[in-house]
């Protein structure tokens, strides 16, 4: 087939030309054109049909690599090359995506013209609602009906509807099932609906599970190399009930004790309870469920808790803006569990974890990301009932800092605003150099980026 045609028409939309093997530069066309209508980028000849020689066909296989690695959700190439009398050009067919992609740095490229342009602000935010990322939810799943439903867990759902939004819910449960993407009118089970109501959702979907592994040391392998785990639980069932029994082990497994603070008897745990729930909800209402050969996998070590979900970060979230920005790749889902009261407020679950875990003396939780899977470790800072983890103040503040001490103290937090309204005669730069002084101190944490940027307490131990 000959590409003569190509060499009519000038870069636009959906052609590219890329005279020069470029792979960063080709992969970031690559994501422009499925982030919008598709094309062509045409690689090895400029638009004039002048082909550059020394390029090899398998030269495409970097590209297919770092569209596979550096890409997320990672992006399917189609390489077809052609050899010219002059040399090899290679044409890679990007169709339209049902997924928003970005690049590995967080970067969403959508195609204006015949640029690329990175999309930010509102257009990002369109361009997030207007893709089909939930697809997968509102898919039918074969041989899946209403009666493949657990009765139990369907009424408790739309009982906790109602105490939520009384006047919401009007119809019959199958009609209400419809109305939130569950079932189809035919009586067929969504993905969706097998995911949070299925009585055993992993005989259509095995991938909705969760793995709990408890391990005797810091590593899998115990001091002779064989297996070091102590215990494993494969837990199963419709979505709510896998989160409740993973919680229910973890708490099992995690060291406590009753400590007394002032006058109440409280019981402390290995890592905060706010901490795990949050780990394990935002797990499982975030997941690929796509990813179909990989569960949930909840990993105790003697120094840490690892929840690791199937799946990179959805859309332009990266681990620097996981703070300060939301998407969510499961909407229905992570809806669902809203209204269930498994996730109180969108976009929290990751403040909490960070607040929690340093108010108490550990460090911040660490998050990983790769293109296929997502994890979250708790890290101990110190052992259950331990003394000793007070704030370590320095000696050498100013007056200003000491005030804004006292403000995180009382309310929790403090942010640049705050700051400015208690000390409004200070120059804006001068309170910002007060705030970094006290992260390189070591007294404050500070907690994601821009306007979403805030400070809390870090939490040391005395002398340390």
């Amino acid at each position: 087939m000959s590409i003569s045609h190509l060499f009519k028409d000038h870069p636009g939309l959906q052609l590219e030309f890329s005279p020069e093997l470029e792979p960063r530069v080709i992969v970031e066309t690559a994501v422009a054109f499925a982030n919008s209508e598709g094309g062509q980028i045409v690689v090895g000849a400029n638009a004039n049909g002048r082909v550059m020689a020394g390029l090899q066909a398998e030269d495409a296989d970097e590209m297919v690599r770092l569209a596979m690695v550096d890409v997320r959700p990672p992006l399917l190439l189609e390489v077809e090359p052609y050899e010219l009398p002059q040399g090899t050009v290679l044409v890679f067919k990007v169709p339209r995506s049902s997924d928003l992609h970005s690049l590995a740095d967080g970067r969403v490229l959508a195609r204006r013209g015949s640029e690329n342009q990175v999309l930010c602000g509102p257009a990002l935010t369109i361009a997030a609602s207007g893709r089909s990322s939930g697809t997968f939810e509102l898919e039918e799943v074969l041989g899946a009906s209403f009666d493949d439903f657990d009765s139990e867990v369907v009424a408790e759902y739309f009982e906790r509807r109602r105490e939520r939004s009384p006047r919401a819910l009007v119809g019959s449960t199958e009609t209400l099932l419809q109305q939130m993407g569950a079932l189809k009118a035919s009586g067929t089970a969504t993905a969706l609906g097998m995911v949070l109501f299925g009585e055993e959702p992993q005989i259509f979907l095995p991938q909705c599970g969760l793995t709990f592994v408890k391990f005797a040391g810091s590593d899998r392998r115990g001091e002779h190399g064989q297996i070091g785990y102590g215990r494993r639980e494969d837990i199963t069932g419709p979505l709510a009930r896998v989160i409740e029994r993973a919680w229910r082990v973890v708490w099992e497994e995690m060291s406590k004790q009753s400590v007394v603070r002032g006058l109440v008897r409280e019981q402390e745990t290995e890592y905060p309870a706010v901490a795990v729930r949050e780990a394990l909800v935002n797990a499982a209402a975030h997941r690929d469920y796509r990813i179909s050969g990989r569960r949930i996998e909840v990993l105790m070590f003697r120094d840490r808790l690892e929840v690791t979900s199937p799946g990179g970060l959805p859309g332009y979230i990266t681990i620097q803006n996981i703070v300060d920005e939301h998407f969510s790749r499961n909407p229905r889902l992570v809806n669902g569990l809203m209204q269930w009261g498994y996730i109180e407020e969108l976009g929290l679950g990751v403040d909490k974890m960070i607040e929690v875990m340093v108010a108490e003396g550990h460090p911040p939780p660490e998050f990983k990301a790769s293109p296929h899977a997502f994890s979250v470790s708790l890290r101990k800072g110190r052992e259950v009932g331990q003394p000793g983890f007070v704030p370590q103040w320095e000696h050498d503040m100013n007056e200003r800092q000491m005030q804004a001490l006292q403000f995180v103290q009382q309310k929790g937090r403090i942010t640049n605003r705050d700051y400015r309204n208690l000390c409004p005669h200070v120059s804006a730069e001068t309170l910002r150099l007060d705030l970094v002084d006290l992260v390189d101190k070591g007294v404050l944490l500070k907690i994601g980026e821009k306007r979403g940027t805030y400070y809390i307490l870090k939490r040391k131990p005395t002398g340390g």
